[in-house]
């Protein structure tokens, strides 16, 4: 069974940070592109980054320079440490799994997690 489990979201002030991770099973997580994604409320799906199975990033040009996509391979975890946060960033933050990450169809992906809620305060 293929899961994908966010956590480390939460309630924080404008200007400060947090660092999101999502645990993987289930599938050749190695082999995957992964990415986060996210919905403000009311809102439809966004993609704020990926990082490729050979370890080269991407990101949508509102969280360049403020946030970091990672990953750990020997723990199939995805990681997305969040700086700079402004209260545009309230969304909740979906974790997700593509086999070849498309630049021209950012949100087509295999496996989404449930996600985890960001709230930034002003």
């Amino acid at each position: 069974e293929v899961q994908l489990v966010e956590s480390g979201g939460g309630s924080v002030q404008a200007g400060g940070s947090l660092r999101l991770s999502c645990i993987a099973s289930g599938f050749g997580f190695i082999h995957y592109d992964m990415s986060w994604v996210r919905q403000a409320p009311g809102k439809g799906l966004e993609w704020v980054s990926t990082i490729r199975s050979g370890g080269d990033t991407l990101y949508a040009n509102s969280v360049k320079g403020r946030f970091t996509i990672s990953r750990d391979n020997t723990k199939s975890t995805l990681y997305l440490q969040m700086n700079s946060l402004k209260p545009a960033d309230t969304a909740k933050y979906l974790c997700a799994a593509v086999w070849s990450f498309g630049v021209h169809d950012t949100l087509r992906h295999d496996y989404w997690g449930q996600g985890t809620q960001v709230d930034v305060t002003s």
